[in-house]
């Protein structure tokens, strides 16, 4: 686990997703990182603004994505990108870096300063669009180890949306959460099947069965089934929601966000 894990400032947090545009070198790539960079920073105000706990950064427009790497050239708008995100607010922030980036987002927490990474394939291994996911928790916290970013805490996903987990099927939530656990994870995620799908509650239920560990949500939360799912979960990580019609690929939109942490506001 992670050196000194930090502390949300209340009880189930909601970490709300800034999706970054996709960044250089990428196909899809059209903006400069100056205009990346000022639509983050304008997304992590609003979000602090209208109350949310935490924020979490994402590549998420980098498709198709690398699978288990991506270049210095991402590691490098990633920190700069964070950088100016964690010195506009004052809530925990932490990064995702597709596909299974999971030492280039631990290097990038450490140089920003932020407070945890969401991992792909850390305990077990999965296909995803990408290919073959192995698990990468052995390497992982060794490289953190290495590079002095223990504070830097590591949530692991649990049969990650948009896979195929069949080479896993005789492995139930629970066992996985266990070895999430067993593998010095510092808390774990738990989704549905694909990106705005709602996770089941018996799987929330099978996660924490098998660990300790908080448990989060990760996908498709949303004004009207926050409040059952914060009964339960630690937490929740909140992307589609936030954004305009639902999309995440959408603009984030201020009446969206205040309306969900209105709801958030009755369940606390």
């Amino acid at each position: 686990m992670s050196e000194k894990p930090f502390r949300f400032r209340v009880a189930k947090p909601v970490i709300a997703m800034i999706h970054l545009g996709a960044l250089p070198g990428t196909p899809a790539a059209t903006r400069s990182l100056r205009e990346i960079e000022a639509t983050a920073v304008r997304e992590a105000r609003l979000y602090a603004t209208a109350g949310v706990d935490g924020l979490m950064l994402e590549n998420m427009h980098d498709t198709p994505y690398l699978r288990g790497r991506v270049g210095p050239e991402i590691v490098a708008a990633m920190t700069r990108v964070a950088q100016a995100v964690k010195s506009a607010v004052d809530i925990p922030c932490g990064v995702q870096i597709l596909a299974a980036a999971n030492q280039e987002a631990v290097a990038v927490a450490y140089a920003a300063e932020l407070d945890f990474i969401r991992a792909e394939g850390f305990a077990f291994a999965h296909v995803a669009d990408e290919g073959i996911i192995q698990s990468s928790a052995a390497e992982l916290l060794r490289y953190r180890r290495a590079i002095g970013a223990g504070r830097v805490a590591v949530w692991a996903d649990l049969k990650k949306k948009h896979s195929s987990h069949a080479i896993t099927a005789d492995v139930g939530l629970a066992e996985t959460a266990h070895a999430a656990e067993f593998m010095r994870a510092d808390a774990v995620i738990v989704t549905g099947s694909v990106t705005g799908e709602a996770p089941q509650p018996a799987d929330l239920r099978a996660a924490q069965q098998g660990t300790q560990l908080p448990v989060y949500l990760g996908s498709g939360i949303n004004s009207a089934n926050v409040a059952g799912f914060l009964a339960e979960a630690d937490g929740v990580i909140v992307g589609s929601e936030f954004k305009r019609g639902g999309r995440w690929q959408a603009a984030v939109d201020a009446k969206r966000v205040r309306r969900f942490m209105a709801a958030v506001t009755k369940v606390r």
